[in-house]
């Protein structure tokens, strides 16, 4: 039987040391590209395996990520993972998924019984209801690294990773508005989620552009299921003078919306216009299609990960806020033919 290839295998092929060989398969800052690319080809050609095993034992690195997040069902959440795997996976981690289903006591629980020596860092979107981030404080004073993105908490210094909240809502708003829309509502997410202000905000900000009135019945605050999309709907087109245009904080609540309003025969975009944010699969195949903001659901995920990795790799490594932006996607359902 042969035996493995090591490093010293590859330091002896390219006439270079085992410490260079090792720093650049670690991706290390102080070596340059040149030499990466060249002790990455020679490890492929002798089709060399990191031995992680006596790597962690040296090094107390585990190359294990723990993902923490309130869903893995719907298809934002999905793709973010997907764009944590390229990066992770890339770089010789692999990743381990904690789920809280938006449930802070979930959350905490699982913060509390995680045995942090099995990981070398954490990714973490926060669940909609959690009041304190104390438990993540506490991971990060144990000297693990921890990386939020798209739930974020706003107490916390660390590194962050969003998408453009406030411009994608004004965007959305802004179609409406230039789509002939005049009242328009807004169906938001719990009170207290960084991202749920970014959009109100957002919101507020289209509509005192084109000097339209900010009617306080006009926003409601609730969950990010369809259900609550119809029940918000609901209390919407109760009111006196009902609105002619929704802004969903999601495209589920967005989906909600238009549910309710077929259901009491209201023409969706000739009547009243809806616009969703996240560009779910579901917008583009319900009837009449849904506008939305499409978020950068991949790239969010890549952005997380590589973070993480640089903390991992340097502890002195200076937090980052990564804001992404959107994209607007305009479909049937803001057209007022």
């Amino acid at each position: 039987m042969s035996r493995p290839t090591t490093i010293k295998d590859i330091a002896r092929i390219l006439k270079i040391s085992v410490s260079t060989v090792s720093r650049a398969l670690r991706d290390a800052y102080d070596v340059n590209e040149e030499t990466r690319n060249r002790v990455l080809a020679a490890a492929a050609e002798i089709n060399y395996k990191p031995n992680y095993n006596a790597t962690a034992l040296a090094k107390r690195s585990t190359h294990n990520i723990g993902v923490i997040l309130p869903f893995i069902t719907n298809y934002y959440f999905s793709t973010v993972i997907t764009g944590i795997q390229e990066v992770a996976y890339s770089k010789g981690f692999n990743i381990i998924l904690h789920v809280t289903n938006d449930s802070p006591e979930r959350e905490l629980s699982i913060v509390d019984n995680l045995s942090l020596s099995s990981f070398d860092g954490l990714l973490v979107s926060t669940c909609s209801q959690s009041d304190s981030c104390e438990h993540f404080a506490r991971v990060i004073r144990e000297d693990i690294p921890v990386v939020f993105f798209d739930r974020v908490p706003n107490q916390i210094r660390t590194s962050k990773v969003m998408q453009d909240d406030f411009n994608g809502a004004f965007e959305a708003v802004e179609h409406l508005v230039s789509n002939g829309y005049r009242r328009v509502a807004h169906i938001a997410g719990p009170r207290g989620l960084l991202f749920t202000e970014k959009r109100y905000e957002g919101y507020l900000a289209a509509l005192t552009k084109h000097n339209l009135p900010v009617v306080e019945d006009y926003t409601i605050y609730s969950g990010f299921s369809q259900e609550s999309g119809q029940a918000d709907t609901i209390q919407l087109m109760d009111l006196p003078e009902p609105p002619d245009a929704i802004f969903a904080v999601n495209d589920r609540k967005a989906i909600g919306a238009m549910l309710t309003l077929k259901a009491r025969g209201i023409r969706i975009g000739k009547e009243v216009g809806v616009i969703g944010f996240t560009d779910d699969p579901m917008a583009s195949i319900i009837s009449p299609s849904l506008s939305t903001i499409a978020e950068p659901a991949f790239e969010i995920g890549r952005k997380s990960c590589e973070l993480l990795l640089g903390h991992i790799r340097k502890k002195s490594f200076i937090p980052e806020e990564k804001i992404l932006p959107g994209k607007l996607i305009v479909r049937e359902s803001t057209n007022k033919g």
